[in-house]
């Protein structure tokens, strides 16, 4: 009698990726980043003021209309499309690697071997985030009802000092936990490999979730440092994306390298 073998998800046949990375290789990841970062800063730097302008655009377009109710879920959710606009970094540490010259337009109008696939994941991760935002408006009308948001002033104590607040936080923080897994699991690596190799979309996503599973340990290090210094980019008035957000850019390119 034939047997069924038992199915677990496996990484493309076709190519050899690293698995069970140790830990410490998210920090050796950003300093490869650092290096890429001060090689030739200018424009990296000039692409994370464009970032910067990008999100404080965001910011005041918000406030303008007063949907203030969506600056923090609007904030994390700028880190499920970040990937997808950091491509133009990865671009740069290609051309880093290859010993080859990048100019700033070649990295704002990058060209990828796989087309127009990065713009089918782009809409797909930028549609996540515009779910994750409604997803937050609804938790909010669970436990609030439908009643004016306080404002950015009275929110704190709303959430904090209240019973209600605090339940309402903790779904929330549940819900939005698996949005981000679910987002970073699929973009980690994604864009790069569509950057640099001829692959549909899909399969670039499915393949970027099997190297964050495969590298677990490695990648939740990873997402807590991105998650630290975007915070520390919030403390500064998103300042310190100029700066963070190039990093961050050149240090997934490495990432990638790693398990490539």
């Amino acid at each position: 009698m034939a047997t069924i073998p038992p199915v677990v998800p496996p990484l493309p046949s076709e190519r050899r990726y690293a698995r069970d990375l140790p830990p410490g290789s998210a920090f050796t990841w950003l300093r490869a980043g650092w290096q890429d970062l001060t090689t030739d800063p200018l424009p990296s730097l000039a692409y994370g003021v464009l970032v910067f302008l990008l999100s404080l655009a965001m910011v005041l377009g918000l406030a303008l209309l007063e949907w203030d109710y969506v600056l923090f879920p609007a904030l994390a959710g700028f880190l499920v499309f970040a990937p997808t606009l950091a491509i133009g970094l990865y671009v740069k540490s290609r051309g880093i690697e290859r010993n080859e010259p990048v100019t700033l337009g070649q990295m704002i109008v990058p060209r990828a071997q796989s087309g127009a696939q990065i713009f089918f994941i782009g809409a797909m991760l930028c549609g996540l985030m515009l779910l994750w935002m409604r997803a937050a408006v609804i938790i909010y009308a669970l436990f609030f009802g439908v009643r004016a948001f306080p404002g950015i002033d009275h929110i704190a104590p709303m959430l904090f000092t209240t019973p209600t607040g605090l339940v309402m936080l903790a779904i929330g923080t549940l819900v939005g936990g698996l949005f981000a897994a679910f987002s970073f699991a699929i973009s980690a690596f994604s864009i790069p490999l569509l950057l640099d190799q001829r692959l549909d979309a899909l399969t670039a996503m499915g393949t970027s979730w099997a190297l964050v599973w495969n590298n677990l340990p490695a990648m939740l290090v990873w997402g807590a440092i991105v998650l630290a210094l975007f915070l520390l980019s919030l403390a500064t008035g998103l300042l310190g994306l100029i700066v963070v957000f190039p990093l961050l850019g050149h240090a997934t390119w490495h990432a990638y390298r790693a398990v490539r």
